[in-house]
């Protein structure tokens, strides 16, 4: 039985090895949310709003005020789904005691269950720092988009030396007490070796279906944009076209005064 038929709202504990596939989409805003949240296991406050919704060319500027916005908002918007929320770039990557202190006031302000960071080997001290405190980690290898000046935005896991720092990097993630590790952007053989050398969760995007679950972004799998198609995208509407042509016909009936039309208005004191 998916974790997605349970009446309350979803925890850490209760993602495992070996049960049904994790369900898990991205939001950024409360009615967003509320939307996804009955057919997801998981809801993931990703800094990819740094892309989708303030137009930012890498996910770099995002700061851990907009993370707290928008944590809150998803947390607010949803009643089921498990909240994970990203740490932005430079809130943990400088001591295990500074990502404490960044993760704590992300979770206290959000009422999230808990966080994401990239990061493998490097970042194994600092998962179990925060994991021994009673703060949930989701790690976050292969393809990093925080690491995109360093190593780029391509497919990770080519060639030998590749595939055994990856292999490395989820096993050190595992160590350090994360509860579940996205895969990203990672050829498929290393994904599913990845996946199959873990005890606890996977959960791909751009990886393999051997992952133990599937993210994607909820603004690609809806088809909001239209310059862009990631080849590990499955698009499951076209919106963007939808939104567009309402937009004009808005447009055409109100220069056309057509809209509003009498039935839009008040014209008595005791309506409402």
């Amino acid at each position: 039985m998916s974790v997605q038929l349970q009446s309350r709202r979803l925890r850490v504990g209760d993602f495992r090895k070996g049960a049904a596939p994790i369900v898990c989409l991205t939001a950024y805003t409360a009615p967003m949310a509320r939307l996804l949240d009955p057919h997801v296991d998981m809801l993931l406050v990703g800094d990819s709003l740094g892309n989708v919704i303030y137009g930012f060319e890498t996910t770099l500027p995002v700061t851990l005020e907009l993370m707290i916005a928008h944590g809150a908002a998803v947390v607010r918007g949803s009643e089921h789904a498990c909240v994970v929320v990203d740490m932005p770039f430079a809130t943990y990557q400088e001591s295990p005691q500074s990502a404490y202190r960044n993760a704590a006031r992300l979770m206290a302000e959000t009422g999230c269950a808990a966080v994401k960071l990239e990061g493998g080997v490097e970042m194994a001290e600092t998962i179990a720092f925060l994991t021994q405190r009673g703060i949930p980690v989701c790690g976050h290898i292969g393809l990093q988009p925080q690491s995109v000046n360093a190593t780029g935005l391509r497919a990770q896991g080519r060639g030998e030396d590749e595939a055994k720092r990856i292999l490395a990097d989820a096993l050190a993630v595992e160590a350090g007490g994360a509860f579940a590790l996205v895969v990203e952007g990672t050829l498929e053989p290393v994904a599913r070796a990845v996946s199959e050398a873990l005890a606890i969760p996977t959960i791909g995007i751009g990886a393999s279906p051997a992952c133990d679950g599937q993210v994607l972004v909820s603004d690609d799998l809806l088809g909001l944009f239209t310059e862009f198609r990631p080849r590990f995208v499955k698009r499951y509407a076209e919106l963007a076209g939808a939104v567009s042509t309402a937009a004009a016909a808005y447009a055409a009936d109100v220069r056309a005064r057509r809209f509003p039309a009498m039935e839009h208005c008040f014209t008595a004191p005791s309506e409402e």
